[in-house]
């Protein structure tokens, strides 16, 4: 059963003044194509837009928030911290924290197959949120629910940021995966694209594709080693 949103207002301390902006920053999909042709779904809108809204917003402000706090630092130093707090493992994180899982308006289907707890319907209607809030409130109500969530105490700190950072990763195909799917991209695809040399020391070449815009070959002595490396390839593109 879904929990009343006033919870959520009282966990945030920010109190919406458009309550519908709320309404939908937690109504997923599913909902909505559930309800579709019932009289009680006239103008019914799901969080797809907003989480699209929220995910620039979001951006944004860790940038702005890294360089005020960070003054002098090369951008390198910048981007990793940044793709650390705006990760999905990371906004997973602060969406359980605020049980952001039990205001969610969800279809039928999505909530027997346990979608409050799913990190991509949680991470999404994390980013919807704080689309929300910039729109009703503006940037600054934004900036401080941002500030306090999601950057945290310390967080804005590049060496604690950087101690927080995954592991080295050593499946680059799975990493890019998730990456992907992370940024709303297709899945990535993998093509062999030629073989070369004798039987017994054949090199393979994998070309690793992620919608239109990025395309990566490799080579190696094993289909999966050039895969790895294309992947690998279009991982730190991506980052």
């Amino acid at each position: 059963m879904r929990a009343d949103a006033e919870g959520l207002e009282a966990v945030t301390a920010y109190k919406f003044r458009d309550r519908e902006i709320l309404a939908r920053a937690l109504t997923h999909s599913s909902h909505v194509h559930e309800r579709s042709g019932l009289e009680e779904s006239d103008g019914l809108r799901d969080n797809e837009q907003l989480e699209f809204l929220g995910d620039a917003v979001l951006g944004f402000l860790i940038s702005e928030a890294l360089v005020a706090r960070n003054p002098g630092q090369r951008e390198g130093r910048l981007s990793k911290a940044k793709a650390h707090l705006v990760s999905a493992t990371h906004l997973f994180e602060v969406a359980q924290k605020l049980d952001l899982g039990i205001y969610l308006q969800l279809g039928r289907g999505e909530e027997m197959s346990g979608g409050r707890t799913k990190r991509t319907l949680l991470v999404d209607a994390l980013e919807a949120l704080i689309a929300a809030v910039y729109l009703d409130g503006g940037m600054d109500a934004a900036r401080a629910f941002v500030d306090q969530f999601v950057i945290g105490e310390g967080n804005g700190d590049l060496s604690q940021a950087e101690e927080q950072q995954p592991p080295q990763i050593v499946d680059f195909k799975s990493a890019l995966q998730e990456l992907a799917q992370a940024r709303k991209l297709p899945q990535p695809r993998y093509v062999i694209v030629k073989e070369t040399g004798p039987e017994h020391l054949k090199t393979f070449t994998v070309e690793v594709r992620v919608g239109k815009d990025f395309v990566s070959q490799a080579d190696g002595l094993t289909k999966k080693s050039a895969a790895q490396q294309a992947a690998r390839d279009i991982y730190d593109k991506l980052k």
